[in-house]
């Protein structure tokens, strides 16, 4: 009965904390024949992660996956505000993953399928990266029938300025105060091309409309509501548009940032020996297509940057956190704000 208790006590304690931030979801995948718990946080969708998850059960049938669903900065939250308790955490916002890192709330983990990564897909043996995910422009059919769309950011800018009337409340882009990765790319951006800044000026001028994923822009430029979307994330693009017409995805030409999805464990993880399973099972996905296929994320490949010099990995290190600093994420988001929202 004492046993009971204390077990009923932790299970309430960790309900708590996990209601304390805001979840999207909570899937359970029973085990097979039980024998573990593995506590998984995350920001990808469940349409993804479910075959990635079914798939690891089967080679791991005796542990039982709870999978949390959440945005990027309420991941963060969990972790390092609320202590919550989870075995892995899966991000795809990599600063705020490396500020985890850094700050102490990530668990060491070396092994051979770790050492088997690019040196810029993982960092200080903490952050481990299992897919690259570019950042995309998607464009409606109905705007661009003749895949005449354009191919760089200085296109994009003259085609919006040339067309004010065709455009005005039809472009959409993630609302960077709300959004990890929106955050991410945004900056990101900044610091690739003088660019970002007249191409902000010229959305805010068109009342471009602002969104929290990228799920709902596609969305919205597939059925014709929106002309189109900048900074989408690719792998998501991708993978609806298997079934869903009325779009097109442009890689541009200049430059195009690639996320790189990162997983880790977090310090006060209680069951750390399934997640470092977890972890290199991610870390060789890719080698199973018809997974790959499945998930609809693209697997760490580095052929692929070879083959086209436009894609541009972000690279973890210290640089990720200087964004992060309260007073330089306050200047940004007040320069954003400004280019955003002009009266």
């Amino acid at each position: 009965m004492r046993i009971a208790a204390v077990t009923a006590l932790i299970l309430l304690w960790v309900s708590r904390a996990v209601l304390a931030f805001e979840v999207e979801d909570h899937i359970t995948y029973p085990a097979a024949n039980e024998g573990s718990v593995l506590r998984i946080i995350s920001t990808a969708d469940r349409e993804a992660f479910e075959p990635i998850i079914a798939a690891f059960q089967a080679q791991h049938p005796g542990v039982k996956v709870e999978y949390t669903i959440t945005g990027t900065t309420s991941l963060m939250q969990a972790i390092a505000e609320e202590e919550a308790v989870f075995d892995l955490a899966i991000s795809s916002a990599m600063d705020l993953q490396t500020k985890l890192a850094n700050d102490g709330f990530a668990q060491n983990y070396d092994d051979a399928e770790t050492d088997h990564l690019p040196e810029w897909a993982s960092w200080r043996n903490q952050i481990f990266a299992f897919t690259q995910e570019p950042a995309v422009l998607v464009v409606s059919d109905a705007f661009f029938p003749d895949g005449d769309a354009p191919r760089s950011r200085d296109q994009l800018i003259a085609l919006l300025r040339e067309n004010p009337e065709l455009f005005q409340g039809r472009i959409g882009t993630y609302d960077v105060r709300q959004s990890g990765f929106g955050y991410l790319m945004a900056t990101q951006d900044s610091r690739n091309s003088e660019s970002f800044w007249r191409l902000m000026e010229v959305m805010g001028r068109l009342d471009a409309k602002l969104y929290c994923c990228s799920g709902d822009m596609i969305r919205d430029v597939a059925n014709g509501e929106l002309a189109l979307a900048y900074n989408v994330l690719g792998s998501y693009a991708s993978s609806q548009q298997n079934g869903v017409d009325g779009f097109q995805i442009i890689e541009f030409e200049d430059y195009v940032n690639v996320m790189l999805r990162t997983a880790l464990i977090p310090e006060t993880s209680p069951n750390p020996e399934d997640a470092s399973k977890f972890i290199d099972f991610l870390l060789v996905f890719g080698q199973n297509p018809d997974l790959v296929l499945a998930s609809g994320l693209p697997a760490i490949n580095p052929s692929v940057l070879h083959e086209n010099t436009a894609l541009r990995p972000i690279r973890f290190g210290p640089g990720l956190l200087v964004f992060l600093d309260k007073i330089r994420r306050d200047n940004f988001l007040k320069n954003w704000e400004s280019s955003l929202f002009q009266e």
